[in-house]
């Protein structure tokens, strides 16, 4: 029975009964941190909620909220970065609401992502910030639904709050798919997913028995932004202090400060930010850092390279970060975020495995020097769930060095799609050997090996030329490295029609007559009118066929900033394949 002041739950199970524990029993203690750079050279203006305020301003908003929409609809989050966005999350959740967590309209190269998913969630209110409220309102302009800017919402909106205390089955949130292989969809994460996962993490990067500073830039709208900077730091009771994505792109130094500044840092970030890092970190700005408390470093992406990890540890440990920080990880909306990960403090482990055998689904060592050798790094162990790897054309269970597709089964596995019955029963309700049932197929490649799991791409990504398989993270990393004017991590490499119009570019044994082709930006430095192309093609051309015996349709030479990325980030060969094929990069570009 809904109840306007009810009792402490004894034991939380849900989000906003976290926020209300925390918020009765260390009122003032620091909750939220959010460090804003409001001009490009800005040193960060930090904005701090404790909990108490943080309860405040959550049960204000999920009041206004209540008053909108109707328990179990859906509420758009359009905010930017920033303490209105983790309280609005959670207002919405405390509202008995479904939350769908996006971005402003003016994020750029995302319009068209940002009309369809609203058009797919049917939201019954959108939440802003009074900054963004126009640009909002105009991007809502017709639909009917009705726009609230969190900031505007006074404390006193929280009287007006009758509690629902949340089914842990019903729907939280719908996680919306980053598009880097197919349409977005909604992922269903509920109460009991979320929080699952958030204890799943905890414990696997150590967070559960010592205190820790969850220090991020990573975008809220994004699996890993949200569970690290917000699920995981409430259900914990720990300090989230985030920034925005923009700033760190700007200046990313600003994000190695504050893992300094704050002690038992504990952080997230894609392969390429460590890169990024490793490139654009003055040396005035790394000898002002002091790394020595950083706790664990994530890396999430797919597949994890032991170069970056030996890179960045080599620009800093003289400013002390210590050697077994890095923690290799794997996971995927579907699955809330979380799956495996490596744990803090132990070497990182590293695998060298022969290219053809890789490609023939066998995972067998090689000589780390080896010209035939892929180095991956290893992802630990799962996170309080199971894991198997299965044949992705049989369903049968596949022994360890046996490369197939990655399935999961364990608590924080969403409930399915949204509105998507037939893909829900394919993908979440999946049977392994034929009896066990209930697990989640995730689309992604990879083994075990000495009890590792080892990524090695995604299913659909997989390039089938002349019956052999390739994958395109394994091209691109040859590519980048063969030119210095190729931009690292700005790159995609794709299966395109022969000559003969045959193959469908989708990795899916149909790729008779396929050849690959490659787009790939050219570094910041540097004119397009300043680079030896000719040069360049050759050398890319003749790393790509010495390494994968290979010979490429196209070697396409585009300005930064050319190649599609998904709302996460990463380089979106789907979308890059399919403005190559439409002519979309005939202008400004080179061969």
């Amino acid at each position: 029975m809904d109840t306007p002041h009810p009792p402490l739950a004894p034991v939380p199970r849900s989000l906003p009964e976290y926020v209300r524990h925390w918020a009765e029993t260390t009122p003032g203690r620091r909750a939220l941190t959010f460090v804003d750079h409001p001009s490009p050279h800005a040193r960060g203006v930090h904005r701090t909620l404790t909990w108490s305020r943080l309860d405040l301003r959550v049960r204000a908003l999920a009041g206004r909220l209540a008053e909108t929409a109707e328990p179990g609809e859906r509420v758009a989050l359009l905010c930017p970065q920033g303490p209105e966005y983790v309280t609005a999350f959670l207002a919405a959740l405390t509202a008995g609401l479904v939350a769908v967590p996006l971005f402003p309209p003016g994020l750029p190269g995302h319009g068209n992502r940002l009309s369809a998913v609203l058009a797919d969630a049917r939201p019954a209110a959108v939440v802003t910030t009074s900054g963004a409220l126009d640009e909002v309102r105009e991007f809502c302009a017709g639909s009917g639904v009705p726009v609230v800017a969190a900031d505007l919402v006074p404390d006193t909106a929280a009287d007006d709050l009758r509690w629902v205390a949340p089914d842990d089955d019903a729907v939280a949130y719908l996680q919306y798919t980053s598009g880097s292989t197919r349409t977005p969809a909604g992922v269903q994460i509920t109460h009991a997913n979320v929080v699952a996962n958030a204890h799943q993490a905890l414990t696997a990067y150590g967070a559960d028995e010592r205190p820790v500073t969850c220090v991020g830039w990573l975008p809220l709208y994004h699996d890993m932004g949200l569970v690290l900077s917000v699920a995981a730091p409430v259900v914990r009771g720990l300090l989230s202090v985030l920034m925005d994505p923009a700033a760190f792109m700007q200046e990313p130094a600003r994000w190695l400060r504050l893992l300094a500044t704050h002690p038992h840092a504990l952080s997230a970030a894609p392969n390429f930010a460590y890169d990024h890092c490793v490139s654009a970190v003055t040396g005035a700005q790394r000898a002002a850092l002091r790394l020595h408390g950083v706790a664990a470093l994530i890396n999430g992406s797919e597949p994890v390279r032991p170069g970056t990890a030996d890179a960045f540890h080599a620009a800093f440990a003289g400013q002390g970060l210590a050697a077994h920080t890095h923690c290799p990880s794997y996971g995927l909306a579907e699955a809330t975020v979380f799956v495996s990960a490596a744990r803090p403090g132990q070497p990182l482990r590293r695998f060298a495995l022969d290219r053809d055998a890789l490609a023939a689904g066998k995972a067998l060592p090689a000589r780390p020097d080896d010209a035939g050798a892929v180095l991956l790094a290893g992802c630990g162990t799962p996170a309080g769930q199971q894991l198997r790897i299965a044949d992705p054309g049989s369903c049968a269970a596949l022994s360890e060095g046996e490369v197939g597709e990655i399935w999961v089964r364990g608590p924080n596995v969403g409930r399915g799609y949204w509105q998507q019955e037939e893909p829900t029963r394919r993908v979440f309700d999946a049977t392994l050997d034929s009896a066990d049932g209930g697990w989640l197929r995730t689309g992604d490649l990879g083994t075990v090996l000495d009890g590792q799991l080892i990524v090695t791409g995604r299913l659909k990504d997989l390039i089938v030329v002349d019956g052999r398989n390739h994958y395109p993270q394994d091209v691109e990393a040859t590519v980048q490295d063969a030119h210095p004017a190729v931009r690292r991590g700005r790159l995609a490499a794709f299966a395109v029609p022969g000559e003969d119009g045959k193959g469908t570019g989708e990795g899916q044994g149909e790729g008779v007559g396929e050849r690959v082709a490659v787009v790939a930006e050219h570094i910041r430095t540097a004119d397009l009118a300043e680079i030896d192309v000719p040069d360049l093609v050759r050398a890319v051309r003749a790393a790509v066929s010495a390494r994968h015996g290979l010979r490429l349709a196209d070697v396409v030479l585009v300005p930064p900033d050319a190649v599609p990325r998904t709302s996460s980030g990463k380089v979106s060969r789907a979308l890059t394949r399919e403005r190559y094929l439409t002519g979309g990069y005939a202008a400004g570009s080179a061969r």
